[in-house]
């Protein structure tokens, strides 16, 4: 029989609850056996010990990996409209070759740091030889954008053609619509359409105050972004983004969704959106990147708001675009940072199991729990009630 590995610490935060004295057993494979409580570390001689928390491995909810060698390039504090601008500038400086050693690089750094599963965005196939021989699990949606409607059917073929290419690699991956900004009414349709049929989408929705003020006046930086360009924009409809993507979900394919949806940001989040939505979607996720969301506009998204309505809320980095860095620790001491009520248990489970529901992994994925494989993470430099820190490192043990 294969000798178990024991693995104790300060804390374990798990399922919403943080555990004193935890110790961990897992097998050579890494999956759990079982989890309890020590009383006396010297009469466990086989036992690891490690200063702070234990915790499941994490899922980044949004990530975009291909843009990592734009590290460090980009200036902060633009606005949405400035933002674009250097994307638009920047994306392609660097060949094939170089793009792929950094998202190899990049991806090695998360699973070092304790990232087990991703949602990552993708718009060409640069990232897929990594994704299709990487420990890290990853579900791939291939975004699409085009502000014409004369595009949509070149567009459409396109990324079903990249869907192609995906599915020879063995990647789990489909269409997604960017957002209301960058694509019109007809593609948006198309191509939620299509990742429906996959039953997975992943969407920016209300990033920035830009974006509403495009869609409930056709006013702003956006708008004249979009205008200056000559490029058409959405119609103007005095509502919010989030609802004018659910009258064109609804162009798709008539409600109710009981497909995984993951609406990415949510910064300009309202009561009657998340009534909205909750009203047709069935298996909605509702993902925070508060460091991009200061990096970009200086602005977050409102955790109390969605805290009261119960929400699934996952976590999410982003890209090196729009981020110092793709780590989950660091989001989450943001989040504590500014929403010091919000238990550490509950901010991990956004980081984790709620995650990997949304990516249906949940089975084996995001708990501690006897029976999967989520990978066992320690965070250090804890406060004295368990809480991360400036300092909090995690590390993958397992």
């Amino acid at each position: 029989m294969t000798a178990l590995r024991y693995i104790a610490a300060h804390y374990l935060v798990d399922r919403g609850e943080m555990v004193p004295r935890p110790v961990v057993a897992v097998d050579a494979a890494g999956c759990v056996v079982s989890v309890g409580q020590w009383e006396e570390l010297d009469t466990m001689p086989n036992t690891e010990f490690y200063a702070g928390v234990l915790c499941a491995g994490f899922v980044n909810a949004h990530c975009h990996v291909e843009l990592s060698h734009l590290h460090g390039k980009f200036r902060k504090g633009t606005g949405m409209a400035g933002f674009i601008d250097q994307i638009n500038e920047l994306r392609d400086w660097a060949g094939r070759e170089a793009k792929a050693q950094l998202v190899q690089e990049w991806m090695d750094k998360m699973w070092a740091d304790g990232v087990s599963a991703m949602a990552d965005i993708s718009n060409d196939d640069s990232s897929f030889d990594v994704k299709s021989t990487h420990k890290m699990y990853t579900r791939t949606f291939l975004e699409v954008f085009g502000s014409e409607p004369h595009m949509c059917e070149g567009v459409m073929a396109e990324v079903t053609e990249l869907g192609r290419v995906a599915d020879k690699a063995g990647i789990d991956a489909a269409p997604t619509p960017h957002s209301c900004y960058t694509m019109s009414p007809q593609l948006l349709s198309a191509s939620a359409a299509a990742g429906l049929a996959k039953g997975y989408l992943s969407y920016h929705s209300q990033e920035s105050q830009e974006e509403e003020d495009l869609l409930r006046s056709g006013s702003g930086a956006m708008y004249e972004n979009r205008k200056r360009s000559g490029m058409s924009t959405p119609p103007v409809t005095g509502e919010s983004s989030l609802k004018y993507f659910l009258d064109r979900l609804a162009d798709a394919k008539p409600a109710p969704y009981d497909e995984h949806i993951l609406l990415v940001h949510n910064v300009c989040l309202a009561q009657d959106d998340i009534d909205a939505a909750k009203k047709v979607m069935n298996n909605v996720y509702w993902a925070v990147c508060p460091l991009s969301n200061i990096f970009i506009h200086n602005a977050l998204p409102p955790i109390p708001l969605m805290r009261r309505n119960g929400l699934a809320i996952t976590l999410g980095t982003d890209s090196l675009s729009s981020n110092d860095d793709l780590d989950m620790v660091k989001e989450m001491y943001c989040l504590h940072a500014n929403f010091p009520e919000v238990p550490m248990s509950e901010i991990l489970t956004w980081a984790s199991l709620n995650g990997a529901a949304f990516l249906s992994k949940e089975d084996t994925l995001g708990s501690l729990s006897a029976g999967k494989k989520p990978g066992v993470v320690r965070i250090s430099d804890i406060d004295g009630e368990g809480f991360v820190t400036s300092a909090s490192k995690s590390v993958r043990l397992v």
